[in-house]
């Protein structure tokens, strides 16, 4: 995308804000994440690494940012790839649009819900629907499918790792251009 099709998109496309979490990152990846959140933020990003007392020489951090809607998907797919990270992406409910979240683990892959304007993850209708038929009556069945689409599996891998950053300093960033 060309500066001037950017510059468009950008005063015509409402403005979100969110949270990049990262949970357990390697120390030799930490510059690497910072250089991905640049490129999709167009901005200088310095982040503040701690150590994550769950992982054996991990790092964690969080930042806030501030950006046209989309930004938090087009976060998610630049840290795509990294199997080793551990991350949540939030992007807040703006004009027209639910919130999203995504989140990251080594042993599930990506998973993204929507959420509303209240906070809780919303699950289409469609979605929903295919989970009763694939169930076929069976509620543990059901039950499961739900909770797949909900996200269960990867908030309970992640909750430990969260905690981990109860007192961590809000920094905001915002998307330039």
């Amino acid at each position: 995308m060309s500066t001037a099709e950017n510059l468009h998109r950008s005063a015509t496309t409402p403005t979100t804000r969110g949270v990049v979490f990262i949970h357990s990152a390697s120390t030799a990846l930490c510059p690497h994440v910072a250089w991905a959140l640049e490129g999709v933020l167009g901005t200088t990003v310095t982040l503040d690494w701690e150590p994550q007392p769950l992982g054996d020489r991990a790092q964690r951090t969080e930042i806030n940012w501030v950006g046209p809607q989309g930004t938090g998907a087009a976060i998610a797919s630049a840290l795509r790839g990294w199997d080793s990270l551990r991350y949540e992406i939030t992007e807040e409910p703006s004009a027209g649009a639910d919130g999203s979240r995504w989140s990251f683990t080594p042993s599930l892959g990506l998973h993204h819900t929507w959420v509303g304007a209240s906070g809780d993850s919303v699950v289409n209708e469609d979605r929903i629907r295919h989970a009763v038929a694939q169930a076929q009556g069976d509620p543990l069945v059901f039950a499961d499918l739900m909770d797949g689409l909900l996200g269960t599996r990867w908030d309970e891998e992640l909750e430990g790792f969260r905690h981990a950053g109860e007192d961590a300093p809000v920094r905001w960033l915002y998307k330039v251009g």
